[in-house]
C-alpha cells in the first residue's frame, strides 16, 4: 500500500483542482527544494520528493488521460526536474528556468481565482 505524505490531496482532492492548480502547487515544492538545496539536503530531498508525488498524482488524473499532448508535457516536466533535483542536469536547466515554468501555473491559477 502507498503512504501519502499529501493524504488529503490523494485522497481525491487533488483531482477536483485544476490543472492550472495541481502544477502550481507541485510548483510550491519544487520551489523548497530549490530554496533549501544548498543549505539543508534533507529539506530539499523531502520537498523534491513530495512534488514527485503530486507528479504523479496529476499524471494519475483521470481528466488528463484525453490529452496525450497534455500527459507527455506532465510527465517532461517531471522527467526536467528528477533530472535537476537528483541525478546529472542533462537537460542543462537552472533553478531559475524551472521556478519560471511552474510559476506560470501558479499565476494562471490566481488569476481563475481571480487574485492577480
Amino acid at each position: 500500500m502507498n503512504t501519502f505524505k499529501h493524504r488529503d490531496l490523494a485522497s481525491g482532492r487533488w483531482w477536483r483542482m485544476t490543472l492550472a492548480e495541481q502544477m502550481g502547487n507541485v510548483g510550491s515544492e519544487v520551489g523548497r527544494a530549490l530554496r533549501w538545496r544548498g543549505e539543508n539536503p534533507r529539506l530539499a530531498r523531502g520537498a523534491a520528493e513530495r512534488a514527485l508525488e503530486l507528479f504523479d498524482l496529476t499524471l494519475a488524473d483521470p481528466r488528463h488521460r484525453a490529452c496525450v499532448a497534455r500527459l507527455r508535457e506532465i510527465a517532461r516536466a517531471r522527467e526536467v526536474c528528477v533530472d535537476f533535483l537528483f541525478e546529472s542536469n542533462t537537460y542543462n536547466s537552472t533553478a531559475a528556468s524551472l521556478q519560471r515554468y511552474f510559476d506560470a501555473f501558479a499565476m494562471a491559477a490566481a488569476r481563475t481565482r481571480g487574485r492577480a
